[in-house]
């Protein structure tokens, strides 16, 4: 049976687009969205099933939005054609994520960061040192990539750090960086770097607020878990 007689067995009005169309995008699951994108199956897969079967494959919507043009097309049924239109698409998606980042407004907790960060450095697969400079009023005014590193670490002095907070005139800073292993527990290297960027904050009279490990899908703020103190700084 082809794509086309298998998606013609989904009566019309359960059919994503259909669906799309009468109920808008919110009514869609996530593999009925990717069905669309894709538009066709494979020799007796329809694009709904080769959707599903990627989300199977990589676990979730963050290893489906991490996956290579080269991890997608060992899938049964993705092509080249196919993957390089996923990866635009997870593209504009990430790039929107991004736009988050809106100078002047008011960062008011860990998370709030972690939700603005996540979407720059998360997805790495290299570390990536990313900072977040602060006024007097807690207000975001520049954000930037400072190092990339390898795998497993990334490496960064001090007054790479420090020159860009200067520069921008910065009351207080918040450093992030990701983890690729998808694991935000702090190494024995991250508690070092945050006691020397301490050391230096205090010496340059730049507050250092945080320093949050991110992943994906979730993070570990140093202030929250009382390695920076417990003054309330968000």
């Amino acid at each position: 049976m082809s794509s086309i007689m298998a998606m013609r067995s989904i009566p019309k009005e359960e059919r994503p687009r259909e669906k799309l169309m009468r109920e808008g995008v919110e009514a869609l699951s996530l593999s009925e969205l990717l069905a669309i994108i894709l538009a066709t199956g494979t020799r007796g897969k329809s694009a709904l099933a080769l959707a599903q079967e990627l989300i199977y494959h990589f676990k979730d919507l963050h290893g489906l939005l991490d996956a290579s043009i080269e991890e997608l097309i060992q899938i049964k049924g993705m092509g080249r054609v196919k993957a390089i239109k996923l990866r635009a698409v997870f593209g504009i998606a990430l790039r929107n994520n991004r736009s988050s980042l809106v100078l002047n407004m008011l960062l008011t907790s860990a998370q709030q960061a972690f939700e603005i960060i996540k979407g720059v450095i998360a997805h790495e697969k290299k570390e990536i040192l990313f900072i977040l400079l602060r006024d007097i009023r807690g207000r975001l005014i520049h954000s930037e990539k400072v190092a990339v590193g390898t795998l497993s670490e990334v490496l960064v002095h001090p007054r790479e750090v420090f020159y860009i907070a200067v520069r921008h005139k910065a009351h207080s800073l918040i450093v992030a960086h990701n983890h690729p292993s998808g694991d935000h527990t702090p190494s024995k290297a991250d508690l070092d770097l945050t006691t020397i960027l301490l050391h230096s904050s205090r010496v340059m009279g730049i507050e250092l607020d945080d320093h949050l490990i991110v992943t994906p899908s979730y993070y570990t703020s140093f202030r929250e878990q009382g390695f920076l103190g417990k003054e309330k700084v968000y």
